[in-house]
């Protein structure tokens, strides 16, 4: 296993030194979009050494632990320690290596809305919207709120959230379709059991240098008074921002910034990632049809199941992953969830999937 771990880092070792080399060449920026993707390569290629070494040191002290333990010395809660650090290191750095899309090292833009139910999916909007926010904690990412819209009794009508840091979007990407909740409603006084949903779209937080071209013509711009948790321009001025691409039906706004001017800007950045991620899927689902492996689920389908009553447990509908901890999941712990989708889609674009009969 060290033998081929260090072939692994001196291929990976060769690779960025040729990066880094071309880089280093005049006429390295003369295609700038070429030369953005050597660059983010480069990056990538530099921290998968780095992980590499990290695991094949650990590795070794697990090794070195065990010939301890061969020779009579008193070792196994430190074998076991080490052991366990392993297997964490390892499939950490497995997800991170199924992360090679595109825009996966992105920050993503979330958005959330409830579906048909009034306070009910409301509600339910506004739980999706603190799991999110606990996730992101958890794995140390900065969260923006750049659109928070309350509900008339409870609940949110829509909420979007910028999620920064590097693997977000890579992450996150999983979590777009229709989440459902099954649960004894707590707006209802006959305490009746009542079905939810709510929509999650995630896009990428894409570069600068990627261009989008929207006409003026295409767009309407509407601005209103802020609502709900923001700065201290919320409910003081019409500073809001809601803009509407008549081609596409996107509807996106921003609340939470300082002023108009700035809410617009921040919107026309929704605006072009989630144009530039539906650009991006529909050609996947093209090529998906092209091999013969379009999937039944769609990304606009339902995706996770989450039931509290009359039984407790969470289903991911496309893994047929299954968590009875539904306090863990809804409290930010999306780990499994995020992990089995990922596993997925690799086993999915595998050479053999695409060769077998469906």
């Amino acid at each position: 296993m060290a033998c081929g771990g260090t072939f692994e880092l001196e291929t990976k070792s060769a690779e960025l030194k040729e990066l880094e080399d071309k880089a280093g060449s005049p006429d390295f920026w003369q295609d700038p979009a070429a030369a953005q993707k050597a660059l983010q390569r480069r990056t990538r290629i530099g921290e998968e050494i780095e992980e590499g070494k990290k695991l094949l040191s650990r590795l070794e002290e697990a090794q070195v632990i065990r010939e301890l333990a061969r020779e009579g010395e008193p070792v196994d809660q430190d074998l076991r320690r080490c052991v366990e650090l392993l297997e964490k290191e390892i499939a950490e750095a497995e997800t991170s290596l199924m992360l090679s899309g595109e825009n996966d090292s992105a920050s993503a833009i979330l958005n959330i809305h409830p579906g048909a139910g009034g306070t009910e999916s409301q509600d339910w909007a506004e739980m999706l919207y603190r799991m999110y926010l606990r996730w992101a904690e958890r794995k140390g990412y900065r969260v923006r709120t750049l659109e928070y819209q309350e509900g008339e009794e409870a609940g949110i009508k829509s909420a979007t959230l910028l999620v920064e840091g590097k693997n977000a979007y890579g992450f996150l990407k999983s979590e777009t379709g229709v989440h459902r909740l099954v649960r004894i409603s707590p707006f209802d006084a006959a305490a009746r059991r009542h079905t939810s949903f709510a929509s999650v779209y995630v896009s990428p937080d894409i570069e600068d240098l990627i261009e989008i071209k929207i006409e003026d013509k295409d767009l309407r711009v509407d601005t209103y008074r802020s609502s709900g948790a923001g700065g201290q321009h919320v409910n003081v001025t019409d500073s809001a921002v809601r803009i509407t691409h008549h081609p596409s039906g996107l509807v996106v706004s921003c609340q939470n910034e300082r002023s108009q001017h700035r809410n617009r800007e921040v919107a026309m950045k929704i605006l072009k990632s989630r144009l530039y991620d539906m650009a991006q899927r529909e050609r996947e689902e093209k090529r998906a049809v092209l091999e013969g492996t379009k999937k039944d689920i769609a990304w606009g389908s339902q995706i996770r199941s989450y039931v509290l009553q009359p039984y407790r447990l969470i289903k991911d509908h496309r893994t047929n992953i299954e968590i009875g901890n539904v306090d863990r999941v809804l409290d930010g712990d999306l780990d499994d969830l995020i992990r089995g989708f990922l596993l997925k889609r690799r086993d999915d674009q595998s050479p053999t999937a695409l060769t077998e009969p469906r």
